[in-house]
């Protein structure tokens, strides 16, 4: 079977031992804390029972076998078809640790970052095998949210990307390919977007933060569960999105007119969004809450994989 080494593995490094190990694939995984990388096969086998409750694991005692912690980096990616680091999100940081996997992992390997907003130029134009590097930016949690954004640099081989993504799909993830380098990404940018804006309505008055998050959780995001934007608003007007944009154009220029400027994110807006939101977790409850939305996802995961698009 195929092995991946993955450097780093935190939250975003368990979660993709969870998706190679159910796949089949041997997993090789290093941490520059040794405590994390010791306690990394225990958290991921975890995470693999909980989702064989729901049917998205067939045998996680298997799965969680073909997990091993590695010494140094170096023997991390050893031997190795495919490299997921997902390291510090510094510019610092991916350029001395993508320096390390350049000469260490095989030559042909691939070599992808989780990286959330920095684009693979910036930290591979001088590599040796920059023309295998490239981002593969997941979802907190990809172990039960599928998409990964594919970005490479403006030097990565389009093979590198083609093979790339057939690795993702058959590992069950979703990917999808941006055509050229932006910062953030789509997903994060979008986002970024929904969160200045929500940011906006809560510090000013217009709602509490907790209606607010029902007016996602049981209104945009239910319905964006199972299609994106382009696809819900050609189902609100009988012509499609042609016809959608005829009619509604003007008011959605005119709501999303306004320039955002960063304010939103400053300390006394989030004084104020924190006053509405009325309580600080603990870590320990942040990790229970976190648990518990897995595994809400998870049911979500194995209810929309037993759909079928043709059903439609």
């Amino acid at each position: 079977m195929p092995t991946v080494g993955l450097v780093g593995v935190g939250l975003i490094g368990r979660a993709w031992a969870n998706v190679f190990a159910r796949a089949g694939w041997t997993v090789k995984l290093w941490d520059a804390s040794p405590a994390v990388t010791a306690s990394a096969p225990r958290l991921i086998a975890e995470s693999l029972e909980d989702l064989a409750r729901h049917g998205l694991v067939s045998d996680p005692a298997a799965a969680a076998s073909r997990i091993y912690p590695a010494a140094t980096l170096a023997d991390a990616v050893s031997g190795v078809d495919f490299v997921q680091e997902s390291g510090p999100e510094t510019i610092a940081a991916k350029l001395q640790i993508w320096q390390e996997l350049d000469t260490a992992a095989p030559e042909n390997a691939i070599l992808v970052s989780s990286s959330s907003a920095i684009v693979a130029s910036r930290f591979t134009e001088h590599l040796q095998g920059r023309h295998r590097c490239l981002i593969a930016h997941p979802v907190n949690p990809p172990h039960v949210v599928p998409i990964v954004e594919l970005c490479p640099a403006p030097w990565t081989s389009p093979e590198i990307v083609r093979k790339a993504r057939a690795i993702y799909e058959s590992i069950g993830q979703v990917p999808v390919e941006l055509k050229k380098e932006i910062d953030g990404f789509i997903l994060n940018r979008m986002q970024a977007v929904l969160l200045s804006e929500a940011f906006r309505l809560v510090g000013e008055g217009y709602c509490s933060a907790a209606d607010l998050d029902k007016t996602i959780a049981h209104g945009l995001g239910l319905r964006w569960s199972f299609m994106g934007p382009f696809e819900t608003i050609e189902l609100n007007a009988p012509g499609g999105i042609p016809d959608y944009c005829a009619r509604f154009s003007r008011t959605m220029a005119a709501l999303a007119s306004r320039p955002y400027s960063g304010d939103q994110f400053e300390p006394q807006n989030v004084a104020r969004v924190m006053q509405s939101w009325g309580r600080t977790p603990s870590p320990e409850e942040i990790a229970r809450k976190s648990r518990w939305r897995d595994e809400r996802l998870a049911l979500l995961q194995a209810h929309k994989r037993a759909q079928k698009q043709s059903d439609v």
